[in-house]
């Protein structure tokens, strides 16, 4: 067993840490009291990020969760009111359902596609309100890049026709744009035109962005100012705020241009697992898009996701002996996670680097060629 190991985190880009440049910001931000609106460094983040959507203000909050219940709160502020969203979304999976426990808020959800769309029709079937024993529907939510449905774009064509349907329904479009970036960059597109049909937009700075910790929710000047007021109630108030808000800048001045790496680098993992011509471990090479890439296992096969996530963390004599190593001569440990018991999901961001990909593939063909299901390995 190797006494040191070269360890290639692709668990989440949650994992990103601010860059030295980010870290420097911090320490020379101007701070002041932002529960007062006097912190500078908040308020140039705030009027940078509202400005690059094209809209009239944003509030920064310490975290997407609390960016999206903040919205829910806001637009869907009358008893009795529903929040449409996806069945694989953020919100309805990871938010624990704070919705309804906290703004008394129904969630009804529709079936996610494959590309992280939802069928407009059924959407339109759902639309209550008229009935008095019903909920009034009242907002619909978009998440874009859709995390669950493996870093998908949702395509402009399909928003638009979505925009067509809300309007006639007089419905509040939100768009969960933790990863709006991504889809951006993805699309070749300006984010204006990409939500400009959206009520609010939440936008997350702490994942493949790399800044430590933050949020921010997009809008007009009456939602945000309304946003504000929740932002207090949940305890999401910060005072010298400045010093988190700093890197944020600095993120979406010097990070966001180079997202295209982190695409790149994943293309390329994937087309390598795609070269292994592995019939238990195939990835979806067609219709990955961004930084994030879904590693399905063979539904026949006993191999199951926790074993590969194990053993992919596990160094052996075995794997030493056959030069699976660095060129420092360190065991390699590729961390990834479990989505379900047949799906693994592997995520890129800026620290990752070409040297850290070529690793990850030695590592997988080794690791991957040892659990194939001919080879009679039952996980």
């Amino acid at each position: 067993m190797a006494a040191k190991s070269y360890i290639v985190d692709l668990r989440s880009d949650t994992l990103s840490r601010p860059t030295n440049s980010m870290r420097e910001s911090m320490s020379r931000a101007v701070v002041g009291d932002d529960v007062y609106g006097e912190d500078p460094t908040v308020s140039t983040l705030e009027k940078k990020i509202a400005i690059m959507l094209g809209k009239q203000a944003a509030l920064f909050v310490p975290s997407g969760t609390m960016a999206n219940l903040i919205s829910i709160m806001v637009h869907c502020n009358k008893r009795g009111t529903e929040v449409l969203v996806g069945d694989k979304s953020h919100i309805f999976k990871y938010e624990q359902g704070g919705a309804s426990q906290i703004a008394g808020v129904m969630v009804t959800t529709l079936k996610n596609e494959t590309d992280g769309t939802f069928n407009l029709e059924d959407m339109e079937r759902h639309v209550r309100g008229e009935d008095i024993h019903e909920p009034k529907t009242t907002m619909v939510v978009v998440e874009n890049t859709h995390n669950m449905c493996g870093g998908k774009v949702i395509p402009m064509d399909w928003i638009e026709k979505l925009a067509t349907v809300a309007k006639k329904h007089s419905l509040i479009l939100h768009m969960d744009g933790a990863r709006l970036f991504n889809a951006t960059q993805y699309l070749n597109e300006d984010p204006v035109n990409v939500v400009k049909h959206f009520d609010s937009i939440s936008v997350c700075f702490s994942k493949s962005l790399g800044a430590p910790v933050g949020s921010a929710i997009v809008g007009s000047f009456s939602f945000i100012r309304q946003a504000r007021r929740m932002r207090k109630v949940l305890g999401g108030g910060m005072r010298q705020a400045g010093v988190i808000a700093a890197p944020a800048i600095i993120a979406l001045d010097e990070i966001v241009p180079a997202l295209i790496g982190d695409h790149r680098r994943l293309r390329f993992l994937a087309e390598a697992i795609n070269a292994m011509r592995s019939p238990t471990f195939t990835v979806d090479l067609k219709n990955l898009q961004t930084n994030i890439l879904m590693l399905d296992i063979d539904q026949k096969c006993s191999v199951v996701s926790k074993a590969v996530v194990e053993r992919l963390q596990t160094v052996t004599q075995g794997e030493l002996d056959k030069g699976v190593v660095t060129q420092d001569g360190e065991g390699i440990i590729v961390k990834i996670i479990a989505r379900d018991d047949k799906t693994l999901r592997v995520t890129t961001y800026y620290e990752i680097s070409d040297i850290d990909i070529n690793y990850t593939i030695k590592k997988m063909e080794f690791v991957f060629k040892e659990m194939e299901c001919s080879k009679g390995f039952f996980g």
